[in-house]
Parts: C-alpha cells; sequence; structure tokens
C-alpha cells in the first residue's frame, strides 16, 4: 500500500529569489512539504516585479509588500506555525526588516530557519555580492575546469547554484528536521554554494595528491586528458561519450571502434601511446554517424553512449525524455513531475521563450494564495487578512494563529 508523500504536513515559507532558493523549496514541494512562496511587492514599477519562476511546482504564492508594516506581520504570523523558511538574500536583509531568525525561531522554537548565501557569511567575501560563475571560483572548483592549455571554464550554473546551493540547503533543513525529531526544538539551517561547491569536490581534492589527478588541468584521467574517457565528434556533427576505464570496458570499446588490432588493451596506462590513441579515436569516430556508433554500441559494456541534448529527450519518450524524481522511495513516493508543458518564460531582459517538458508551470504572483492561507493556516480573507492592491496584509485584528 502506497503511502503519503514523506514530506506531507511540512509547511514551508519560500521568500522569492533566484534560483537556488527557489530549488531547495522545488525540492520540498516535490517531496510533498506545503510550499508557500511569497513574492514581492512590485508597487507599480515594472522592475520590481518578481523574477519569473519556473521552478513551482506544487508551490502557491501570496505577494507581500515588505516595506508595509502590515506585509511585514503577515508573515511574521504564518512563521508562528510554519516549518521552514526559506531565506535566500544577502546577510541582513530579513533581519532588517524584523523577520530575521532570532526574532522568528523565538516565537516559533520549532522553526527551521534554512538561509543560503553564494559566499561565506564570515569570509572576506561576505558582503559581495557574487554568481555561481565566482562561488566556484573561490571555492577552488573552477580551477579543476577546463581544458589543457586553456582558461578555467565555468559550465551552465549548476554546481554552485543547484548542487552547492539549493541541494545543499535542502539537506541541511531534512537534517534539521530529522533533528527536531529528537530535540523538539527548530535551528538555523546555513549554506553557502562556496562551502557547497567545495564539498562536492572531496573526491577530485583527494586526487590532486594521487597519479590520477596530479596533473595540470585537462591533462588528468577524468578530466579530458585520458583518450578513453572524452568525447568524440561523429561524421553528421554530433557527439559520443566515452568512458571506458577498465580493461575489460576498453576493450569492447577499442572492438567496436575496429581497432583492436592495435594492442593498446596492456598499454591502455601508458602516455606515450595516448596521442596516436586519441587520433585514431577521432578518425574513427568521424567515419559514421551517432546514429551508426549507437547501433554498435547500445547493449555493449563498452561505455559508449550518445550525447543527447534535451531537444531530443523532449521528443523521444524512448530515450528517457520524461523527467523524474531523482530518487524513488517505493512506499512514500514523492509527487509526479509534469511533462509536455508548453510556456513562455521571459528571464532578465529578453524575449519570451517558449519550450515543452523541462520549461515547466511558471506561478504567477499570488496565485493559490488566498486557498493556501485557508486550508495551511486557517485564516479568512476579509477576517484575518487582506488584499489590497494585490498585495496581502494580515488585518489589524487578532488573527486566528
Amino acid at each position: 500500500m502506497v503511502g503519503p508523500p514523506p514530506l506531507q504536513g511540512l509547511k514551508v515559507l519560500e521568500f522569492a529569489g533566484l534560483a537556488p532558493g527557489p530549488f531547495a523549496g522545488l525540492l520540498l514541494a516535490d517531496a510533498g512539504a506545503k510550499v508557500l512562496r511569497i513574492d514581492r511587492h512590485a508597487r507599480g514599477d515594472s522592475s520590481a516585479a518578481p523574477t519569473p519562476d519556473t521552478l513551482t511546482r506544487h508551490k502557491s504564492s501570496v505577494v507581500v509588500d515588505l516595506k508595509s508594516a502590515d506585509g511585514v506581520r503577515l508573515v511574521s504570523e504564518l512563521a508562528k506555525t510554519a516549518d521552514v523558511i526559506i531565506d535566500p538574500f544577502r546577510p541582513g536583509v530579513l533581519e532588517k526588516l524584523g523577520l530575521g531568525p532570532d526574532v522568528l525561531c523565538a516565537a516559533n522554537p520549532r522553526l527551521i530557519y534554512g538561509r543560503m548565501t553564494g559566499f561565506r557569511r564570515d569570509g572576506r567575501y561576505a558582503t559581495m555580492a557574487g554568481h555561481d560563475i565566482n562561488y566556484l571560483a573561490v571555492s577552488g572548483v573552477l580551477s579543476l575546469l577546463g581544458r589543457s592549455g586553456e582558461k578555467p571554464h565555468a559550465p551552465v550554473n549548476i554546481l554552485a547554484d543547484f548542487a552547492g546551493g539549493g541541494a545543499t540547503l535542502f539537506q541541511g533543513i531534512l537534517l534539521a528536521v530529522i533533528s527536531r525529531e529528537k530535540t523538539g526544538r527548530g535551528q538555523v539551517v546555513e549554506a553557502n554554494m562556496v562551502d557547497g561547491a567545495n564539498y562536492l569536490a572531496t573526491f577530485p581534492r583527494h586526487l590532486l595528491k594521487t597519479p590520477t589527478g596530479d596533473r595540470p588541468r585537462g591533462e588528468n584521467v577524468l578530466d579530458g586528458g585520458c583518450p578513453y574517457y572524452d568525447t568524440y565528434e561523429t561524421k553528421d556533427g554530433k557527439y559520443m561519450a566515452v568512458g571506458a576505464l577498465e580493461p575489460q570496458f576498453y576493450a569492447a570499446l577499442v572492438r567496436g571502434l575496429g581497432l583492436q588490432r592495435e594492442h593498446w588493451v596492456a598499454r591502455r596506462y601508458d602516455r606515450e601511446t595516448w596521442s596516436e590513441m586519441r587520433r585514431k579515436f577521432e578518425a574513427s569516430f568521424k567515419s559514421k554517424t551517432r546514429l551508426e556508433w549507437e547501433r554498435i554500441f547500445d547493449g555493449t559494456d563498452a561505455c559508449c553512449t550518445p550525447i543527447l541534448e534535451y531537444s531530443e529527450l523532449e521528443a523521444d519518450a524512448d530515450r528517457g525524455g520524461d523527467q523524474r524524481p531523482a530518487v524513488t522511495l517505493r512506499e512514500t513516493p514523492c509527487l509526479a513531475v509534469e511533462q509536455n508543458v508548453t510556456d513562455t518564460v521571459t528571464l532578465g531582459q529578453g524575449p519570451g521563450v517558449t519550450g515543452r517538458g523541462y520549461t515547466g508551470n511558471t506561478l504567477a504572483p499570488g496565485e493559490g494564495g488566498e486557498e493556501a492561507l485557508s486550508s495551511w493556516f486557517g485564516l479568512t480573507r476579509g477576517k484575518d487578512f487582506d488584499v489590497e492592491n494585490g498585495s496581502y496584509l494580515l488585518k489589524k485584528s487578532k488573527s486566528k494563529l
């Protein structure tokens, strides 16, 4: 018998922010938590409008004017019975509003106050602005990324923003939930993207002291220096990925490439052979299309797979185009990940971009907010709160909380 999602009943207040905070909220929402996003009131200024957010599955929203005393009072009251708060702002922002952990945790000792910064709160960069590339840079991780002889190259903002930031904060919140079961008390959970990214690089940092990773960036086994752990262009301009590290996997690779006569299997660790090996790998992969190579390597242990683009995944369910929760709990599964949704999303000042499947639903500011306040917090519009000019505020009279 399948039970409810693992975090059902957990009430989360997520202050709208850039991607890492909403991603932590998304992970909680996918696991069944009730996540209420607190969007900022625009005050008629389009530049102050909430940043369009596609990480909104299973969430609701209220618009709150945090420059208004009544708006701040509303958040304070909601926090009295909330389980988790997600603070994505730079240090001191919510404290100046009277919504810092000292105030809210005193009013609700069970509250888990999750806050995330880019740089460390106590480091030399604590007061500075930054983005994913900056956090990777000072964590040391960026020094590991890129080809030999080229400048360090930051990937799309997965490593610091999402893995080191949002996912790490999510982990910290879950640890605090477990701790609360033992102690009955919540606590402040602090995450930063520098330490998060650095922690993810624990294994590569260890490799720096071993023959596997002690050479300059891009010249090691796992960073593009090794010909049988690399990517190769095919005849049609697409690419294949090769990761044939073990001898039996390497043997299957060279057989598939038609290069078994080169007698490299026993000498694959000999770097003197790598330049010639790479040249022949490149020539071989260039001789066939990606589809032809797929037909050769599918079902084998050659560790040779196509590099698929998201447009291909979205168009072909057989390739695994559906996105699924990161883990499967058999008895208390997470909520479904919606697919095949078409939305137009505007990011920054650029044009709207229409996507399918991986774009996700956008959540309009205030969408589902009244229902959430009623069903999650027991508040009634007109009695406990009002909506004025699109902004939610607590009435002067005493609330139900």
